[in-house]
């Protein structure tokens, strides 16, 4: 059997610290030459275990012989038990010493020989020969571990650098450990026999004084640490020491305690900058004292904040592996509540600190328990990520998190919960760079050369023009330009990463839970995608609906992100959609009246891009269908989808004014209107009117009611039937967010011609269609077409 196989996969925190290959390799050698030194005193150990069997497997036992003793030896001992006070003793006690003074001459004596113990030692003939079996000692030094540095280079070349290991260290870590087993097993040892006597509301009252003693003291240090941080940043020590709290009966709490305070308390003193280690140049150039103790302070900062993380990742990883310690000073069912703390501070930590050391590490941390099976902990650390790309501007913190992302999604082979790609719709990218092609259009201005100036320019021309320059470099300077650049180049690093695992998650897994996010992701950033994949990925999109697989918010998604691909960059493609439009005129019909209407937004913005946005590529047929479409659809829906299809109706009367012939009854061309053929453009809308508004003049809702009366006036900007400025401005997603209300329950108004029976109802498939049926019945039977549309008249004679 071979050593047993270590169970450790995730790399320790300092090994995930950002290392170049050189130190890398150096590393590798170290654990080598390691590995051969321990081999090699193993092999010593073994021959030095075969040589002592062999030597005494040579030696071939003698029989033992019966001592006996002298007349005289045992003249003196009957004289020596007389001289004892026997009086004094038992009698079992007198056997005992008997058969003890029996056996000390077996146990002292030599098994090789048959002389007795205290006979004179002979000098043996073979002294050479024993001496020859003895292993010689040589004046041998022992090897030292050697450490690889980072070369130096050199006008000869290459110089590499070693330098020994020091073993101190281990001699400390040891005393260390030593102290810690003291600590633990004297804690033990005496808090056992306090509890032992003890009433259990007296061990209860015991353990609120060692609990409050023990809050006092951590309020002290984080109160005197924050109120002098360079001064007291030895106490910090003392407060993080408190984590190795080994009394058991408040050992949880005072944990939990100290690690909550110790996250405010690095909140509070870290400063808002990046601290880097001290070169060796700076270390031995003389400061002043202010300089010296505030380098002391950002070094024992950077090392406590660093045990601190280390300290809070290892409580996460016991609870994950179950690993009792040896101290058992914590039980093994109170590890899930410590590491939710630690969780909680590191996610803490995140947001807050995104800007200091170790951040990189920290994203390491939490990315994974973004996926973890507990809820909490995946909400926890999902809420810590949105917060992050929320606040972070520049990039640098979104480019790590999402780079870490990207492998975690790679490596479990796309099988990670969803709330991981949604947490990345908060990032905040709105422009990115654009390529070279586009640059070259615009290029930078250059400064002349020398040789140009002195060509082109008189000798007062070049005084001026070398002045001219100076000041153009002062104010680029002043503008920070070069701050952009970089945050630029940023966020097209992190976008194209982004792209890159949605692309996957396309190509390779389209059955996955993921592709619902991946589509919304799309639609968000569809603006900023490469011209180069527009039609591979309209063509993937395009497949995806066809297939009949997706949700209908998913093939919404990719309307969305097909139509935003093409009002962004793709404007310049010569690229008709129609199929994208035939898709969502066909599905418009699903949409319904249930509590889960949210997939009006979505139809609402998609309405917004392929319509509003590309007006000039859209045929009036097709707009007049949509209409149409949308006026039937607003009598099936909740009251505040009715408000956001009926604004967008609106928005279409203005974008293309030809659609006032809706308004009127009487028909404009050839054929009749086919209201369930699913093509747009031939099924005839030019022929029908927008009955639907009459019927939705009677609706319970009252902004539904003034937007059907705006629209029967012919949606006026000004006059009696324009709507007030709160409607008029907003849009219609604007529109359908306000009125959206989670209770679905209404108790309508006693005045509606429909409420006679009935006093409060609840919205629902069949009462909303028997009450559609009505209205519709009552008004084609008490009114001709003509009286009900007479607003057509009035209409034609204004527009002659």
């Amino acid at each position: 059997m071979g050593p047993p196989r270590s169970k450790k996969r995730k790399p320790s925190f300092r090994k995930l610290l950002k290392t170049s290959n050189v130190k890398l390799e150096n590393k590798l050698k170290n654990r080598q030459f390691k590995q051969q030194s321990t081999a090699k005193k193993y092999r010593k150990e073994q021959k030095k275990l075969r040589q002592a069997v062999k030597d005494a497997s040579s030696r071939t036992p003698e029989p033992l012989e019966r001592y006996k003793k002298k007349p005289e030896e045992e003249e003196d001992e009957e004289e020596f038990e007389e001289s004892l006070p026997v009086d004094m003793m038992d009698e079992d006690d007198l056997e005992e010493m008997k058969t003890m003074a029996q056996k000390a001459s077996f146990l002292t004596r030599d098994l090789s020989s048959c002389e007795p113990v205290h006979a004179k030692k002979r000098k043996s003939d073979n002294t050479v020969e024993s001496y020859e079996k003895m292993p010689r000692k040589m004046q041998k030094q022992d090897e030292k571990e050697v450490i690889h540095l980072l070369p130096i280079k050199d006008k000869s070349g290459i110089i590499p650098q070693t330098m020994e290991k020091p073993v101190v260290q281990k001699v400390e870590e040891d005393e260390e450990e030593d102290e810690e087993q003291v600590e633990d097993s004297s804690s033990q040892k005496a808090v056992e026999p306090e509890m032992l006597g003890l009433s259990p509301q007296q061990q209860l009252q015991l353990r609120r004084q060692k609990l409050d003693d023990r809050k006092l003291r951590i309020a002290s240090l984080g109160s005197s640490i924050l109120s002098d941080p360079i001064g007291c940043i030895k106490k910090l020590k003392e407060l993080r020491s408190m984590l190795m709290e080994t009394d058991p009966s408040v050992a949880v709490t005072v944990r939990k305690l100290v690690m909550v305070s110790l996250m405010e308390v690095f909140k509070d003193i870290v400063p808002s900058y990046r601290i880097r280690p001290l070169t060796e140049t700076e270390k031995a150039s003389k400061v002043k004292k202010e300089t010296q103790q505030l380098r002391e302070f950002e070094e024992g900062l950077v090392s406590q904040y660093k045990f601190y993380l280390e300290n809070l990742e290892q409580t996460v990883k016991d609870w994950k592996q179950k690993k009792r310690k040896r101290s058992e000073t914590v039980a093994l069912q109170s590890y899930k509540g410590l590491a939710e703390v630690a969780i909680r501070c590191i996610c803490e930590l995140l947001v807050a600190l995104s800007h200091f050391n170790f951040h990189n590490n920290i994203i390491v941390m939490v990315v994974p328990l973004m996926n973890d099976p507990s809820k909490k902990v995946s909400e926890m650390c999902c809420d810590a990520v949105r917060n992050m790309l929320k606040q972070d501007k520049m990039g640098h913190a979104s480019l790590g998190l999402v780079k870490v992302i990207s492998g975690l999604v790679k490596s479990r082979n796309y099988d990670v919960r969803p709330e991981v790609l949604k947490s990345l719709m908060c990032l905040r990218i709105k422009e990115v760079e654009v390529k070279k092609d586009a640059e070259a259009i615009a290029p930078k201005k250059k400064f002349m050369t020398f040789k140009e100036k002195k060509k082109n320019l008189s000798r007062m021309q070049r005084k001026w023009k070398k002045a001219e320059e100076k000041l153009e470099k002062e104010l680029l300077e002043a503008e920070a330009s070069e701050s952009k650049e970089k945050k630029l180049k940023l966020h097209t690093e992190t976008l194209n990463i982004v792209f890159l695992i949605y692309f996957r998650i396309l190509k390779k897994a389209q059955k996955s839970v993921l592709l619902p996010c991946v589509l919304e992701g799309l639609a968000k950033f569809a603006h900023l995608i490469n011209l180069e994949f527009f039609d591979d990925l309209l063509m993937v999109l395009h497949n995806l609906i066809e297939s009949g697989d997706l949700s209908y918010r998913e093939s919404l998604h990719c309307v969305q992100t097909s139509f935003t691909i093409l009002s962004g960059q793709g404007d310049v493609l010569n690229i008709d959609p129609l199929k994208f439009y035939t898709h969502l005129y066909k599905t418009l019909f699903l949409l319904h009246a249930g509590a889960s209407n949210d997939d009006v937004a979505i139809v609402l913005q998609c309405l917004d891009v392929m319509l509003m946005k590309r007006r000039k590529q859209v045929t009036l047929q097709r707009a007049l269908a949509f209409t149409k479409r949308l006026s039937t659809l607003s009598l099936q829906v909740l009251p505040n989808s009715s408000v956001g299809i009926l604004a967008a109706n609106r928005t279409l009367m203005h974008a293309f004014p030809k659609c006032d012939i809706l308004l009127d009854n009487e028909a404009q061309g050839s054929g009749v209107y086919l209201p369930e053929l699913d093509q747009p453009e031939y099924c005839n809308p030019h022929n029908t009117a927008l009955w639907e508004l009459h019927s939705l003049k009677r609706h319970y809702h009252p902004v539904v009611r003034r937007f059907a009366a705006h629209l029967m006036a012919g949606a006026p900007s000004e006059g009696s039937g324009a709507l007030s400025t709160e409607l008029s401005r907003r849009s219609p997603g604007d529109l359908f967010e306000d009125y959206s209300t989670k209770d679905m329950t209404f108790n309508p108004p006693v005045s509606a011609p429909y409420t006679k029976k009935k006093d409060h109802f609840t919205i629902g498939h069949t009462l909303l269609d028997d009450i559609l049926k009505t209205q519709i019945e009552e008004i084609f039977s008490t009114e001709t077409p003509d009286s009900t549309l007479d607003f057509a008249a009035h209409r034609r004679q204004n527009h002659s």
